[in-house]
């Protein structure tokens, strides 16, 4: 039986090169790998399902489950793991605390972001405030006229509006005409050293071990998704998937455990790992439904309560049923 040949499409992280480099196969598969910005990837993704195989927001993902609209099965390879406390900046001359978030006028790229559903949860369940609380404005960050991949609507009490037509979010941040921003990327007068712009929380890395600590939750952003119709038509096809990414990402953290020679250009790389899993315990980044479930139900409560969801979806409907489990020798 001839291989599928299949287009997939992830960006290039260390635990996804095994893969594109041809160190890991995936069964059954004649691969063409893409490596993309995840904003592209998800944009042709939910707009064409130009895909077979690719990276998925976890958010826009469950907004599609919900509606039953969604063209790909997931599969729980989480290629995109992240605290968010380091995605809320805030003018620090008018915004010392998370209550001082009530009333002001928030940025999002785009308020369904799978990154602003957590931020905003980590302010509602440890800070009080909630999404009605804020006046959000949405806008590209660095670029004008962005807007929602995908169709959502927003409980009658959440305030959202467009920015000014031409008008960036870092260009209104810097100005003063918003009172902070939260997404996964970085605005660029923080980097540029901004005296008025900084993170909401002063040691985010910090108040992210906190949360850990408290919760067990390691927020999920990204997952991988499976055409719809290739995995009807080919019911292993899922987890196949999933076994081959598993398999990428145990190559990556061997990887970076070998301390031979620095695998990444940052120094303290291996000391990292050692803290996160002295923290998190050794497989800090796991993949699989079960290991995950307190993480995704506390994820796909938010977003439905925020209003993305039109209903409270269940983590079984997220994923193939061929990946709900798997062998053990």
């Amino acid at each position: 039986m001839a291989k599928l040949n299949l287009s997939i499409a992830v960006r290039d992280y260390d635990r996804t090169r095994p893969l594109s480099d041809g160190i890991v196969q995936i069964d059954g598969v004649d691969p063409v790998f893409m490596a993309l910005d995840p904003e592209e990837i998800f944009f042709r993704a939910f707009r064409q399902a130009e895909f077979d195989i690719c990276e998925l927001s976890l958010s826009s993902f469950t907004v599609k489950t919900a509606q039953g609209t969604c063209p790909y099965v997931g599969v729980p390879a989480f290629v995109s793991r992240a605290f968010r406390h380091t995605s809320i900046y805030v003018r620090t001359d008018r915004i010392k605390k998370p209550a001082d978030l009530k009333g002001k006028k928030i940025g999002v790229p785009e308020y369904q972001l799978t990154a602003n559903v957590w931020a905003r949860a980590i302010l509602e369940d440890d800070h009080g405030v909630k999404p009605s609380d804020i006046h959000w404005i949405r806008g590209g960050l660095e670029e004008a006229g962005r807007v929602e991949k995908i169709s959502i609507i927003l409980p009658k009490d959440v305030r959202l509006d467009n920015a000014p037509e031409g008008r960036t979010l870092s260009s209104m941040l810097e100005a003063g005409e918003i009172d902070g921003f939260i997404g996964p990327r970085v605005p660029s007068p923080f980097e540029r050293g901004h005296p008025h712009i900084g993170w909401l929380f002063a040691d985010p890395v910090a108040a992210a071990k906190d949360y850990y600590k408290r919760t067990g939750i390691f927020p999920v952003m990204h997952i991988v998704g499976v055409r719809k119709t290739l995995a009807e038509q080919h019911p292993w096809l899922p987890g196949a998937v999933l076994k081959a990414f598993e398999r990428a990402k145990i190559i990556a953290l061997d990887k970076l455990s070998d301390t031979s020679s620095t695998k990444v250009t940052l120094p303290f790389i291996e000391e990292r790992l050692a803290e996160a899993r002295q923290l998190m315990g050794h497989d800090f980044w796991s993949y699989g439904m079960e290991g995950n479930r307190k993480t995704l139900e506390t994820f796909l409560r938010h977003h439905h309560s925020q209003g993305l969801s039109s209903r409270l979806v269940k983590i079984e409907e997220l994923f193939h049923p061929g990946t709900h489990e798997s062998f053990k020798l």
